[in-house]
């Protein structure tokens, strides 16, 4: 497929914006890196969708992921870094620029990333301050599974998924810690594995 060179940049943008911050960055943050107007980006990216290099989610404001296989950014079989997750009180990102190379371990077919875990709410579950969690980008969770959750206030936390009385629990594993009860909560990831450096 040809990409315009403008188009391309917006595609290594949005890359390199997730390898550091997890995250795809906002139409308006797209446009605020390339000093246009989020309107100029706007059709930038729907060009980008009809092509296929792109998809986003309509009325989410971080949805925009990359499916061209020849832009991708999980080619090469690393997976990026993309900083720590609290695993305690939920924290601001903390940028990183780091790879783990994982091709052995994460099922091919399925989009994942690694964050290094900061702090022990979920040391009963053996997911300890240190550890790094692989997690598959999901954006539904099944209750009992261990989620990367974005808070209301975009803060990020590592804990149990549970739907209850019409809000969500987001458990820890650790009784010195009280569960996060909210009323929305957007998953970013759930957790498939768990590496532990010695």
């Amino acid at each position: 497929m040809y990409y315009t060179p403008k188009q391309l940049a917006i595609v290594k943008h949005v890359l390199q914006y997730r390898k550091e911050h997890g995250v795809s960055p906002t139409l308006e943050e797209i446009g605020r890196h390339f000093k246009v107007s989020k309107i100029t980006i706007f059709e930038h990216v729907g060009a980008l969708e009809k092509k296929g290099a792109i998809t986003r989610v309509k009325g989410r404001s971080r949805s925009v992921e990359v499916i061209d296989p020849e832009l991708s950014e999980n080619n090469g079989g690393a997976l990026p870094m993309v900083g720590v997750i609290a695993a305690g009180k939920p924290i601001e990102a903390i940028e990183a620029h780091e790879k783990l190379d994982l091709s052995k371990i994460v099922s091919s077919g399925k989009e994942c990333f690694a964050l290094k875990v900061q702090g022990d709410s979920m040391i009963d579950d053996h997911i300890r301050d240190g550890d790094y969690v692989i997690v598959e980008r999901r954006s539904q969770a099944r209750d009992g599974e261990t989620v990367v959750a974005i808070l209301e206030n975009e803060d990020a936390t590592l804990k149990r998924f549970y739907r209850e009385n019409g809000h969500i629990r987001l458990q820890p594993a650790n009784q010195n810690y009280p569960p996060v009860i909210t009323n929305k909560v957007e998953v970013r990831g759930v957790v498939v594995g768990v590496l532990r450096k010695y």
